[in-house]
C-alpha cells in the first residue's frame, strides 16, 4: 500500500483507518482463493490422473472480530493455514497482522482472526468426498488441531440436537411470555402511536434493501459467487444501515457465523435486505447496534426467493459521539416473525443466559 494514489481509495472520510469493507474482506476474499487452490492441490489430490477432481465448496466463516482499528499508513500482513482436517471438510485459519509503528508499548499485532470450513464435493455426484488426513508437527500445529476438532465435535453435536424440544411445557410458555414483552411496545405503535415512547422505533422503519445481477468478474474456479464478494456486500449494506439508524459513522465490532446455505450463480438476481434487529444499550461507554443482512436469490420467472446467506453484524459509535449527546434508540418489533427473529439472536448471543 505504499501507492498513495491506491491509498486514498481506501481512506475513511474523517480518520487515518482503514474502511473495513472496502479493504479487509476483499483481502481476506484474496486470501480465501489462494488458500482454496492451495488445499485443492494439498488435500484433495490422490495423484491419480483418471481420478475426477473434487469441488471444494465453502460451508461457514466463524465469528470475526475486529481486536482494533485499522490504519492506512502501516501494511497488513495476512497469513493462513489448515488447521484441521475431518472426513470431507477443511478447516483454515486466517490472521490479520498489523504492527503499531507510533505505539511505545509493545501490543499484539493480530488484528483479526478468521476461521472458514470448507467440504469436498464429489464433481459429477455432488456428495461428500474424501479428503487426505492432515497431520499435525508442531505444539502450535497440534493445538489448532485440537481445538478445531473439539469445536467440529461440537458443531456436530448441535445439529443433532437441533429441533429437539426441551422442558416441554415450560419452555413454550417461557417463549411466549418473551414474545409478549417484545411485542407489547410494538403495539403501543400500532394502537397509540401518539404515545409510543420516542426513544423507540419500529424495526420495519430501520430497513434498507439494495439488488444486483451477478456478473463473472465475481465467480469462482467453479463458476459460483465468491462467498468474500458476498460477505463485502454485505457489509457494505449493514455499515449502511447502522449509519443510518445512528446519524453518525458506525465501527465495526464483529460479524458472526455465517453459513452459506444456497450456492449463488452467475447471473442470479440477488436481493440484499437488512435491517437494525436489537440495540444493546446496558453500557453507556459502548452502545451495540446489531444489524441483520439477509441475502436472497431471487427468480422472478420462478416466482421463487430462496435465502442464501444470512449475516449479523455488529456496530458501535465513536466515544466522542457519545460525549456530544449521540442518543441511540431502543427497536422494538412490530410482528410476531419479527420478535422471534430477535429472540433468536438474543439466544444465539447468549444474552438470555
Amino acid at each position: 500500500m505504499d501507492d498513495r494514489s491506491v491509498v486514498l481509495n481506501f481512506l475513511h472520510f474523517e480518520l487515518c483507518m482503514l474502511c473495513l469493507g472496502s479493504i479487509l474482506f476483499p483481502c481476506l476474499h484474496l486470501a480465501w482463493h489462494i488458500l482454496k487452490i492451495l488445499c485443492g492441490v494439498q488435500h484433495c489430490s490422490d495423484e491419480d490422473s483418471t481420478t475426477r477432481p473434487l469441488l471444494l465448496v465453502t460451508a461457514s466463516v466463524d465469528k470475526m472480530v475486529l481486536k482494533k482499528p485499522l490504519r492506512v499508513d502501516t501494511d497488513l500482513k495476512i497469513a493462513g493455514a489448515v488447521t484441521y482436517v475431518g472426513r470431507s471438510s477443511i478447516d483454515i485459519q486466517i490472521e490479520v497482522t498489523q504492527v503499531d509503528q507510533d505505539s511505545n508499548m509493545p501490543s499484539d499485532p493480530i488484528t483479526l482472526t478468521a476461521n472458514f470450513t470448507f467440504v469436498a464435493r464429489d464433481s459429477i455426484t455432488g456428495k461428500s468426498a474424501p479428503v487426505n488426513r492432515l497431520s499435525p508437527e508442531t505444539e502450535r500445529e497440534k493445538q489448532l488441531f485440537r481445538e478445531r476438532e473439539a469445536r467440529d465435535k461440537m458443531r456436530k453435536r448441535k445439529r443433532e440436537q437441533k429441533g429437539v424440544l426441551e422442558n416441554g411445557i415450560d419452555k413454550l410458555h417461557a417463549e411466549a411470555e418473551r414474545l409478549n414483552a417484545l411485542l407489547a411496545e410494538g403495539r403501543v405503535f400500532s394502537d397509540l402511536p401518539a404515545l409510543a415512547d420516542r426513544n423507540s422505533i419500529l424495526l420495519k422503519d430501520t430497513r434498507l434493501e439494495n439488488s444486483l445481477i451477478c456478473q463473472p468478474q465475481q465467480r469462482n474456479l467453479h463458476g459460483r459467487i465468491f462467498g468474500g464478494f458476498l460477505m463485502h456486500r454485505a457489509f457494505e449494506l449493514a455499515f449502511s444501515t447502522a449509519y443510518a439508524f445512528v446519524g453518525q459513522r458506525p465501527c465495526f465490532l464483529e460479524v458472526d457465523h455465517v453459513d452459506f446455505l444456497k450456492p449463488v450463480d452467475v447471473g442470479d438476481f440477488l436481493r440484499f435486505k437488512s435491517c437494525v434487529l436489537y440495540t444493546q444499550l446496558d453500557s453507556p461507554e459502548q452502545p451495540l447496534v446489531n444489524v441483520e443482512v439477509v441475502a436472497h436469490v431471487t427468480r422472478p420467472e420462478l416466482r421463487r426467493s430462496e435465502v442464501s446467506n444470512t449475516f449479523h453484524f455488529t456496530f458501535t459509535v465513536s466515544s466522542d459521539a457519545l460525549k456530544n449527546g449521540l442518543k441511540i434508540r431502543h427497536v422494538v418489533p412490530s410482528t410476531e416473525e419479527e420478535a422471534r427473529r430477535i429472540l433468536e439472536r438474543m439466544d444465539a448471543e447468549g444474552l438470555f443466559d
